[in-house]
C-alpha cells in the first residue's frame, strides 16, 4: 500500500477533490467525496501535508485538519495554476494544488484563527450594507429623476429631496409609497452600518494592536481593525515593501535583458484592505494640503512634495503603500509611533 504523504484538496461546496501522493512523488490516491465525508477521510490517514486552494471555507479546513495532526498550507490560485498539466477539471484541479505544495520555495496564506474571521464578518456585513444603501441612493435619485426631481450629488441632498416628496400631492400616491417604503429601508441600513462601526470601534479598543495602527496619519479605527483582523502574523513579510506587494500596492513588473518595465499597481492581494488604505491616503492627502508649511510635519512635507511632482491619482497610490510600509513598521516592531507619521 502506498503510504500518502502528500495530499491537494480542491474545494467546493458540496464535492471535494483529492489526489494523494507518496514521498516521490507518485500518485497513489484519486477520489471525490461529499463535503461531510473529509474529515472523516483523513481522521483514518497518518499526519501528512494537505494543499488547497485559497477560497470559501479553505481555513476552515485548514484549522480542522491541524485539529487531526496534518500540516496545512492555502494556496493563492494563481499560484496552482502553472501546475496544472492538462484541461481544468477538479480532478486536475486536485492533484496541481498536490504538485504546487510540495515546492519549497511558494509563498503561502496564513491560516486565520475563528476569531480573525469572526471579527472579519463584521466588515464583511458593514461593506455590503455600504453597497446595498449606496445602490438604494442611486435607485432612489433615478426614480425621482422620472419625474423632474434632480438632486446634487450627495446623499444628504437626495434624502431631504425624498422627505419633501412625501407631502407633496401633486406627485401620484403610488410613487410617494414607494418613496417611503424605500426611505425605510435606507433607514434601517443606516442603523446596521451604525451597529457594525459601534462593533468594530468596540474590536479597535480592545487590542493593543490597532490602537497603534489607528494613530497613523490616513489610517482610523476602521482600517487598523481590518488590518489586525486580515493579517495573521506580519513577520511572515520580509520588509514593508513585501507587504504592500501583498496588498497589491506596487507597480507591475515586466523587466527583460536588463531593462526594468514597471506599469501600473498589480491589485494583487485583498481588495478591501487596499480601498481602505486608498480612501486613508486621499485624506490624508487633503489634510496636509491644508496644514501651512511651516508646520507640516515630515510626512505631510513628503504628501505635498509628491503631489506636486506626480499628480492627485499616483500620490494616492504612494501615500497607500506609504502607509503600508508603516503599518508593517507598527506591527513587526516594539517601537512607540514617531511624530512625523503620527495622526494630528
Amino acid at each position: 500500500m502506498v503510504e500518502i504523504t502528500t495530499v491537494g484538496l480542491d474545494l467546493a461546496k458540496r464535492v471535494v477533490s483529492l489526489c494523494g501522493e507518496d514521498a516521490s512523488g507518485r500518485v497513489g490516491v484519486r477520489r471525490t467525496l461529499r463535503r461531510e465525508a473529509v474529515l472523516g477521510w483523513f481522521a483514518t490517514r497518518s499526519p501528512c501535508l494537505v494543499g488547497m486552494e485559497a477560497c470559501g471555507s479553505a481555513h476552515w479546513f485548514a484549522r480542522e485538519l491541524a485539529a487531526l495532526g496534518h500540516t496545512t498550507r492555502i494556496i493563492a490560485p494563481e499560484f496552482v495554476r502553472p501546475f496544472r498539466l492538462s484541461g481544468k477539471n477538479d480532478a486536475n484541479d486536485a492533484a496541481a494544488i498536490c504538485a504546487a505544495v510540495r515546492q519549497p520555495q511558494l509563498r503561502f496564506v496564513a491560516v486565520k484563527s475563528a476569531e480573525q474571521q469572526a471579527r472579519l464578518v463584521v466588515h464583511r456585513l458593514r461593506q455590503g450594507w455600504q453597497e446595498e444603501r449606496t445602490a438604494g441612493l442611486n435607485r432612489l435619485r433615478g426614480l425621482l429623476a422620472e419625474f423632474g426631481r434632480v438632486y446634487a450629488n450627495s446623499a444628504t441632498a437626495i434624502l431631504s429631496g425624498a422627505r419633501a416628496v412625501l407631502s407633496d400631492e401633486t406627485l401620484p400616491a403610488a410613487l410617494r409609497r414607494g418613496v417611503a417604503l424605500q426611505l425605510e429601508h435606507l433607514r434601517e441600513l443606516g442603523v446596521h452600518l451604525a451597529d457594525c462601526d459601534h462593533e468594530i470601534a468596540q474590536q479597535a479598543r480592545d487590542d493593543p494592536r490597532a490602537q497603534r495602527l489607528a494613530r497613523l496619519a490616513g489610517v482610523g479605527v476602521l482600517t487598523a481593525s481590518a488590518v489586525t483582523a486580515t493579517v495573521v502574523d506580519a513577520e511572515q513579510f520580509r520588509c514593508g515593501r513585501q507587504f504592500a506587494a501583498w496588498l497589491g500596492l506596487t507597480p507591475r513588473q515586466y523587466s527583460t535583458g536588463g531593462k526594468a518595465r514597471l506599469g501600473r499597481i498589480t491589485r494583487r492581494g485583498d481588495a478591501y484592505l487596499r480601498t481602505l488604505l486608498i480612501q486613508g491616503a486621499r485624506s490624508a492627502l487633503q489634510a496636509a494640503l491644508r496644514v501651512v508649511p511651516q508646520r507640516r510635519n515630515r510626512l505631510a512635507a513628503w504628501i505635498v512634495t509628491t503631489y506636486e511632482r506626480i499628480g492627485y491619482h499616483k500620490t494616492l497610490v504612494a501615500i497607500a503603500n506609504k502607509h503600508a510600509r508603516l503599518i508593517w513598521v507598527l506591527l513587526t516592531r516594539d517601537e512607540p509611533l514617531h511624530a512625523h507619521a503620527a495622526a494630528t
